[in-house]
């Protein structure tokens, strides 16, 4: 990485900006836990802040917010709020199966760095 993005991530805006641009590349019928995207795009261990983040994701944002969820595949959106009824019914109209509040990680999980060499 060269230091100019080292130095973008330090400012809120570089932060979210890494974070869009990371969150827009998981595929439909893919999702990523909150850590998971916090690290693929460079925040470290900023989970909850990630989580934060995507709350306050505009009502007619184009990014796909239904496809992150909590550590081990767990909604963390609740059943029968407004949010969480439209991540569930995004997530299945995109083929993802989810059971009992979970989504299974080792069927749907997203990992962009598999076939990198």
């Amino acid at each position: 990485m060269s230091d100019g993005y080292e130095h973008a991530l330090d400012s809120a805006e570089g932060r979210r900006t890494a974070l869009y641009s990371v969150l827009g590349q998981v595929p439909p019928g893919k999702v990523v836990s909150y850590g998971q995207l916090a690290e693929l795009a460079g925040l470290g261990r900023a989970a909850r802040w990630v989580g934060r983040t995507l709350g306050q994701l505009p009502a007619d944002t184009r990014l796909p917010w239904h496809r992150v969820l909590g550590a081990g595949g767990r909604l963390s959106l609740a059943l029968g709020t407004p949010s969480g009824d439209e991540q569930r019914a995004r997530l299945r109209a995109e083929g993802v199966n989810v059971s009992n509040n979970r989504v299974d990680m080792t069927r749907h999980g997203w990992r962009p760095m598999e076939h990198s060499g």
